[in-house]
């Protein structure tokens, strides 16, 4: 039996991805995407995260500078931000490196935890970043130039399958709890500054991984204010089992064809699950053509956001 032939690709997508072995629309047009609707919420999703929140605001961040560069400097100036590398206490006692920016002009205004796609990051980015914003710039453990072998494998395809077994042991969630320390650890430093600041209000910008893991987090930490997701993962995943793709999704989507239990896990990992109980402004920028993050899954966040009681509207 043959297989049957590839549909053509739709316009004009036809024409800019001509040679894609996959329709990053996974037959979806704009009304599909805004119809598809977040993952059913397994009972205890809201208070497991929010059991995570509580005990992650127990630990002491414990930060410590380190060298900023090869040549030994306690910092580099990058234009508006002086930048600091710091180790701070992660989730179960990890040590993780981050990259921490300071503006130079004065006290900042406010802090922005700024996350990153599943390639990890080699160094900070200072796009959508204030100069009189403080900057923490994670690094996922295991991932990067910073925490790479630390805690996870460093491929995206090992990464998101590690600790898969067992909910409160996948890499997924473990990576987005840490993102409550890295917020503590960037509030402390500069709480030791000036202890005014420790009370500075917070926005979080993340892209693909780090959209998906900022979604997961950002619903149980008052401190944050706001927040931009782009083309956010680990959304939606009765769909996303359904959909071939190029990113880390697929190494998933085998993974459970082969092991039908991990499902349960992915339902506490669901960011369009999670994006329900967000009550701040939240920016989700989706994409319509996506082979490595399907876009019905971004979508399911953007819609879980849009959908989330109380929420002020953006």
């Amino acid at each position: 039996m043959t297989a049957p032939p590839p549909r053509p690709l739709p316009a004009p997508y036809d024409r800019w991805f001509a040679d894609s072995p996959i329709d990053g629309t996974y037959g979806y047009d704009r009304d599909a995407l805004l119809a598809v609707e977040p993952a059913a919420e397994p009972d205890g999703f809201a208070d497991l995260w929010r059991s995570w929140y509580a005990r992650s605001r127990e630990v002491r961040s414990d930060v410590v500078a380190e060298r900023a560069d090869a040549e030994g400097a306690a910092t580099v100036r990058r234009a508006t931000h002086d930048v600091f590398v710091i180790t701070h206490t992660g989730d179960g006692g990890l040590r993780l490196r981050a990259w921490v920016a300071l503006p130079v002009d004065g006290p900042p205004r406010v802090g922005v935890v700024h996350s990153h796609g599943y390639g990890g990051r080699d160094a900070p980015s200072f796009e959508r970043v204030p100069r009189d914003a403080a900057v923490g710039f994670p690094v996922a453990r295991g991932l990067g130039a910073l925490n790479r072998g630390v805690g996870a494998p460093d491929t995206s395809s090992a990464h998101v399958l590690h600790g898969i077994e067992a909910v409160d042991t996948y890499a997924v969630g473990r990576s987005a709890v840490d993102l409550w320390h890295a917020a503590t650890a960037l509030l402390d430093m500069l709480a030791e500054r000036d202890p005014a600041l420790a009370d500075l209000p917070l926005y979080y910008v993340g892209t693909s991984f780090g959209g998906g893991i900022g979604a997961l987090a950002l619903p149980w930490d008052d401190r944050f204010v706001g927040a931009t997701l782009e083309v956010p993962t680990f959304g939606q995943h009765d769909l996303r089992l359904q959909m071939p793709c190029l990113g880390s999704g697929e190494a998933v989507r085998h993974h459970v064809a082969d092991h039908p239990e991990a499902r349960e896990v992915l339902a506490f990992h669901d960011a369009s699950v999670a994006a329900t109980h967000l009550r701040i402004p939240v920016r989700v920028e989706c994409a319509a053509w996506d082979t490595s993050v399907p876009p019905p899954g971004q979508f399911g966040v953007a819609n879980g956001v849009a959908r989330a009681p109380g929420r002020p509207s953006t």
